[in-house]
């Protein structure tokens, strides 16, 4: 059979590579594809990025499915267009896709069905704006509503801080539509987790733990990115955990929308924060939500899945994912991401990327800002330029891998952090 991923970044050259390895599948079409994409075995990238033209090349093709990766497809409909076409897709609808669309939206939806997140005002007006960062101080978080690519959260330190991104997104408009309302909200502490699920309608399945670094630099400092690297399992997530987290997140959220008229399909990542203490009573607030796989979580996850994927997501499609498991690998997966130069302010692109490490079976270096110009070479398209993900026993074992496939790889001015799951080294098994 033949299947569509819908994307360009590193989640999606994942998840054609996953999707990939079915004997099942003759060919997977990623569009509009990157490097990585363009190489693959079994996969061939396609120049579409209109809704009606991917419906279009879908039924020329007999698609037996697609799959949607980034946000803003979804946002634009194209779960909505397939699924009047007749075609299968996975993905939220543009209704739906609004919990990520939209931060003021999620946050209202998240008030009206009692879903813990942090305290929060949306202003359109920068004044008004302003008054309320002067009123509650700082540490506080500003955000443009809309979708901004992974760029659109200030983590504000300072007051000064918070202002300057009240003047960036509302008076000089930096952030386009996406950034004409922002939200506030009051800052968290504790360790953040990303808490991913397969959504049917109805029924949810949950994949593996995962963890993001959305800092910059070593240590979590520095700007905010869209994503340093990620590793699963994540231990900061106990099974004690995990209950607490279907139980008071994403039951109520899959409900909530039920009842709002909008059933939810789709990939569902709920970024988190929690706080100290034992499991059964320390503080879990909701950050945000993702209408899809994070990414770079997406990278490690991946790697994790033993079975045949195809089968799990024809069961979703079909409205049967309480019929689906997933075989996970009991080993670490950890992914490196690997940065142009200038990210993530003023990535560079269109330097050439060379000595990539041939891929194995423990160690996969996926491409996100990568293309293939006409003469062969590979270049840089976008400020996150790879991820190399890498399996272990032990997260120190997936970094040793990880590690030592991302310094061989030359790109100039390539940027990487050094410490890629160092929270969960102290609770891991370091023999």
């Amino acid at each position: 059979m033949k299947l569509l991923v819908i994307g360009g970044g590193g989640r999606e050259h994942a998840l054609a590579w996953r999707l990939a390895q079915s004997q099942r599948v003759s060919k997977v079409f990623v569009a509009p594809g990157n490097g990585g994409t363009a190489t693959g075995e079994r996969m061939q990238n396609i120049p579409i990025t209109d809704v009606q033209e991917l419906v279009q090349f879908a039924q020329t093709e007999n698609i037996h499915f697609a799959v949607v990766g980034p946000e803003a497809p979804l946002a634009a409909g194209v779960v909505d267009a397939f699924r009047s076409a007749g075609l299968k897709i996975f993905g939220a609808t543009k209704a739906a896709a609004q919990l990520e669309s939209s931060k003021d939206y999620a946050k209202g939806f998240m008030v009206r069905h009692q879903i813990p997140t942090a305290a929060y005002a949306t202003f359109t007006d920068a004044e008004s704006a302003k008054a309320y960062i002067h009123e509650q101080g700082a540490p506080i978080v500003v955000k443009a509503d809309g979708l901004a690519a992974g760029k659109g959260v200030i983590v504000a330190m300072t007051e000064a801080e918070a202002l300057a991104a009240i003047d960036d997104m509302l008076g000089a408009g930096s952030f386009g539509d996406a950034g004409a309302q922002v939200v506030i909200e009051e800052f968290l502490t504790g360790e953040e987790a990303s808490f991913i699920v397969m959504c049917d309608g109805q029924n949810v399945l949950p994949l593996a733990t995962s963890q993001d670094h959305k800092r910059l630099k070593d240590g979590d400092q520095g700007p905010n990115t869209g994503g340093m690297g990620a590793y699963s399992p994540a231990p900061i997530v106990s099974p004690t955990l995990h209950n607490r987290i279907m139980r008071e997140v994403i039951l109520p959220t899959m409900n909530g929308m039920a009842r709002e008229g909008i059933p939810y399909s789709g990939f569902l990542y709920a970024g988190l924060m929690i706080g100290d203490g034992p499991d059964a009573t320390r503080s879990l607030k909701v950050l945000e939500y993702n209408c899809r796989l994070g990414d770079p979580e997406a990278q490690p996850l991946l790697m994790r899945i033993k079975n045949d994927f195809t089968e799990t997501l024809e069961l979703a499609i079909q409205g049967k994912i309480d019929q689906a498991s997933i075989d996970w690998d009991r080993r670490t997966a950890l992914g490196v991401v690997i940065a142009a130069a200038g990210y993530p302010e003023a990535p560079r692109t269109g330097d050439s990327i060379t000595a990539i490490p041939e891929d194995t079976e423990h160690c996969v270096t996926f491409h996100a800002g990568t293309a293939l110009r006409e003469d062969g070479v590979l270049v840089s398209s976008g400020g996150r330029v790879l991820c190399v993900t890498a399996l272990g026993d032990s997260i120190r074992r997936a970094q040793e891998k990880a590690y030592a496939t991302a310094t061989k790889i030359q790109l100039e001015g390539k940027q990487f952090r050094n410490d890629i799951g160092w929270r969960a080294i102290p609770n891991s098994d370091l023999s």
